[in-house]
């Protein structure tokens, strides 16, 4: 089926949306929509959901867009700057100079650098999902679909792909809401929503990505909301009913070290193995040419969509207006905005430790091969 953009958004009363809003209690339809590529957090994020069916009723898992190639032309004049004898300005969480600075040390120039295009980060995304539903013995037989090769341009102009054509069709039926797990950029989310605007009344959207609301800082460090700014202010904008969760620093608590991963997830079921092998091949350990990794911890991120739906409590949240997101990336706060539902902190230990759980419950892989 095609659709045409028409952009002109139902507005949801405040009951409506107070419900919508509400914590659910029990399982729930669900979409993700994941750029599972990118790094390692995806992975983890849509092997728990798929490790709880009781609660997590996958409908369909889309894939996303990614790309850093936003980071090249910074990256290249970080290291001109460095290359000159100055100190460069920093934008990026965890610094352009410390970046280059490594590179260096290991021999290596930002020109060495290679990102992925957006369609062929969708493209790995879409790969990515049918290997993580393999390793936990799951069929994927008409549940995965991909998406948007690039990003928003314009508002008339919205991404028709398999993905969105699936979301369009999900919110149009049941009678329940659908939830849509955003784990990455919100293209797709974004497209259906502007070629069926009535669908606002029966989706849900968690989205994790940059600031609390309530925080001066401009938002362009946050990777899923400065690849398509476009698509992320209609989130803020248009009136869907939406739980975002801030990456920086609430998603940011969820960290994992090595000796947890030796512990608690290798050996546990094909999934766990695969996720041991991720976290100890990381693509933006390389990347980012970090260094000592086997010292370091790092940010499962977007298991905190999951653990909202999980349990609420490992979540806490409130309910506050939308903010605008300005042209620069920073938060505006003008009056007779609608509400949405904001995370404020996370329940770390408890969200970890029901993961491990699942995965004792993960087939290995002889036990999938029959």
């Amino acid at each position: 089926m095609t659709h045409r953009a028409t952009a002109e958004f139902p507005v949801l009363g405040d009951d409506m949306m107070r419900a919508r809003l509400a914590p659910p209690d029990g399982p729930v339809r669900l979409v993700i929509d994941t750029d599972t590529a990118n790094e390692i957090d995806d992975q983890f994020a849509l092997a728990w959901a798929l490790l709880t069916p009781d609660i997590c009723r996958i409908e369909a898992v889309t894939a996303e867009p990614f790309s850093f190639q936003h980071h090249r032309p910074e990256v290249l004049r970080c290291e001109e700057i460095l290359d000159a004898g100055g100190a460069p300005a920093e934008k990026l969480v965890g610094g352009f100079q410390g970046w280059v600075e490594r590179l260096h040390r290991q021999g290596r120039r930002a020109a060495d650098l290679t990102f992925c295009p957006p369609d062929e980060g969708m493209e790995r995304s879409y790969e990515e999902i049918l290997r993580v539903f393999d390793k936990v013995g799951v069929s994927s037989a008409g549940l995965v679909h991909r998406g948007a090769a690039g990003y928003l341009t314009s508002l008339d102009a919205p991404l028709q792909n398999p993905s969105v054509e699936a979301i369009i069709d999900l919110a149009k039926t049941g009678t329940e809401p659908l939830y849509i797990a955003a784990m990455g950029c919100v293209t797709n989310v974004a497209s259906a929503m502007l070629l069926a605007p009535e669908i606002i009344r029966n989706i849900v959207v968690i989205w994790t990505s940059a600031y609390p609301s309530s925080a001066p800082h401009c938002n362009q460090p946050s990777l899923n909301l400065v690849q398509d700014r476009l698509a992320s202010k209609l989130v803020f904008d248009c009136g869907v009913p939406h739980v975002y969760l801030p990456g920086y620093h609430v998603g940011a608590q969820l960290k994992i070290s090595l000796p947890e991963m030796e512990t608690f997830v290798k050996g546990r079921g094909a999934i766990g193995d695969y996720l041991h092998h991720l976290y100890t091949n990381n693509p933006l350990h390389d990347m980012y040419a970090i260094e000592d990794t086997d010292q370091r911890t790092w940010v499962i991120w977007d298991i905190i969509d999951i653990a909202w739906l999980l349990n609420p409590d490992w979540v806490p949240t409130i309910v506050t207006p939308s903010p605008v997101l300005n042209d620069d990336l920073f938060w505006e706060h003008p009056k007779g905005r609608h509400l949405m539902r904001e995370a404020h902190d996370v329940q770390r230990d408890a969200i970890f430790m029901d993961f491990y759980d699942k995965l004792t419950l993960a087939p290995s892989a002889a036990e999938i091969a029959g």
